[in-house]
């Protein structure tokens, strides 16, 4: 071992200058190899969701997963299956050997479950298929908050989106935390009844109007023109000032029998930034 130790002291230059060379060759490797902040991990599992409302779990295991089983179990690098009943439904994840494709798995998954899909009950939902794909979790979260409506808040939200997706590599942009806007009518039943009226009838009267009706080509011997009836609610004011009865000269409107507003959906969760409402991009 001394003999060793004084050797390389009396070659001393040669190495240093291996040193050197180590360093040179270490620091350009590390410079030169592939660094991603969020490198795309292709993760072994994917899952298959089955649904059938109102069924039992022993029921939705015979019905929905061991005919599905049946077909999931010929693909190719399948590792593991575990499938898993409740009511309403179930679910079955595939687990595959590592280093596997995982374009070619999707769409072997999708092809079996294609085949099972006819077996299956008439009422049953669609299978879903769905793999873990990091790629599209979010890196970067970007929440609007201020003293200002909701509505006010999900416009800016809105714009924001717009123009953040308008960068270049960025996939995609969601809003979480936005209600969706609807048109509020609410019905005084005491008018309702003063002028003759059934709510079921009302109810049917804005579902038929608000539509886009085709009523066919006009042929002009020039050309031909497709005409359509615009029926689609476009402002408050169009539900107010549609017709709900006419007798003679006299007309009964929404404006008559109801008030109409426009709101939110009933909320699901809040957010908020030191008190103050917010939604997140």
């Amino acid at each position: 071992m001394t003999g060793w130790t004084e050797r390389l002291f009396n070659r001393h230059r040669a190495v240093l200058s291996a040193l050197a060379l180590l360093l040179i060759t270490g620091t350009w490797a590390y410079l030169d190899i592939a660094k991603e902040a969020e490198p795309d991990v292709d993760i072994p599992f994917v899952f298959v969701h089955l649904g059938l409302e109102g069924v039992s779990p022993e029921d939705a295991e015979r019905l929905l997963i061991r005919p599905m089983e049946v077909e999931l179990r010929g693909i190719d690098g399948l590792k593991e299956m575990q499938a898993t009943a409740s009511e309403g439904g179930g679910q079955i994840v595939l687990e595959f050997d590592a280093g596997f494709d995982a374009d070619a798995v999707l769409q072997d998954v999708k092809d079996a479950v294609d085949k099972a899909e006819p077996e299956l009950p008439a009422d049953a939902d669609d299978p879903v298929v769905q793999e873990i794909n990091t790629s599209i979790f979010p890196v970067l979260l970007v929440t609007l908050a201020g003293e200002i409506p909701e509505r006010t808040l999900q416009q800016l939200a809105r714009s924001t989106r717009d123009e953040i997706e308008s960068i270049a590599g960025v996939l995609e942009v969601t809003i979480a935390g936005k209600r969706e806007e609807v048109v509020e009518v609410i019905i005084d039943p005491l008018k309702v009844e003063s002028y003759g009226l059934q709510a079921g009838e009302i109810i049917q009267y804005l579902s038929r109007s608000n539509r886009l009706v085709a009523t066919g080509n006009l042929d002009t011997g020039e050309g031909r023109f497709a005409i359509k009836v615009p029926g689609l609610f476009e402002t408050v004011e169009d539900v107010l000032n549609m017709p709900v009865k006419v007798e003679g000269d006299a007309i009964v409107s929404f404006r008559d029998i109801a008030t109409v507003k426009r709101t939110f959906k009933d909320a699901e969760g809040y957010a908020r930034v030191n008190g103050l409402r917010a939604v997140t991009l």
